[in-house]
This record gives C-alpha cells, structure tokens and sequence, in this order.
C-alpha cells in the first residue's frame, strides 16, 4: 500500500539533501583547471528530488500553497507517468529564457490552470541541460499549441 505523507516527507528530506549534494558537487567540478566543465553534468530529460518536491509542493492540490497556480488533481503516480512520458514530446524554447518547454495533452483533465479553469495539457519546463525544473497543468504564458498527440498514441 501507497503510504503518501509518508513518502513525500521522504522526498522534500531527499530534495534538501540532492541540493546540498549538487552544490558540493558544482563546487567540486569548478575547482578542476579545465575548460569546459559542462561536460561533467548530466544532458538529457531528467527529474531530481528537489524538482518535483517543487511541483508538489506548488502545484500538488493536497499541498495548501500558492493559490494562484495550476493544480494537479491526479494521484502522484499519474503526475509521475506524465512527466515520464513527456520525454519524447518536442521541446520548444521558451522565449525569452535558456529554459525549454514541453506541451501534452491529456485524455482526461489533469487539474486546474492558473486561472481555475478545468485542464487537460500538462507543460514541463526543463533547463537547457534536461533536468526538469517544473510541470503544472495549463499552458505557460506564451501560448504555443500543444503537441497534436495525445499520451495513448505512445505507450
């Protein structure tokens, strides 16, 4: 059986802990006299401890924070499965930014947007490196269209 509390009070412990590590680890690798240090770090589609201790933390509905974003209304698992399969999904620049932007839609409604509004598109913002550094359901502030497949045409 899924012990929920118990499990996220494992994650926000592992996502304090994976920060600290990898600010020892930057520190680490910035003492090397070599050039290009980037080489060093990882450089696909990821997600970290702290990441998604974010999005449950800002966007998990069980969670009573920021009120004025978009809210998962789904069990983690599917949250998780989303953000797992969104790997093959495009990956759109995000203007004005060095982040990245992936778009999916749902099946069925996932949440709620910023705006309260029902949601079936998840968008995940990832770094230039891969590492996801967010996902809530809605689209961001740009408006660029979903992706036009939904997430039963690729499993």
């Amino acid at each position: 059986m899924f012990n929920e509390p118990e499990w996220l009070k494992l994650l926000f412990l592992l996502a304090d802990t994976q920060q600290w590590l990898d600010d020892m680890n930057k520190e680490l690798f910035n003492q090397l006299p070599v050039e290009n240090k980037k080489k060093f770090f990882h450089k696909t589609y990821y997600l970290t401890p702290q990441s998604l201790a974010h999005i449950i933390e800002r966007h998990y509905y069980k969670i009573p924070r920021h009120p004025q974003t978009g809210k998962f209304h789904i069990p983690l698992t599917e949250i998780l499965h989303h953000i797992r399969e969104a790997a093959v999904s495009t990956v759109v620049p995000v203007p004005g930014t060095l982040n990245f932007q992936r778009i999916i839609q749902s099946e069925q409604p996932v949440g709620f947007d910023k705006n309260g509004q029902p949601a079936d598109i998840i968008t995940i913002i990832t770094d230039a490196a891969g590492k996801i550094i967010t996902a809530f359901p809605g689209m961001p502030n740009a408006n660029p269209q979903p992706a036009t497949f939904s997430l039963s045409q690729i499993l």
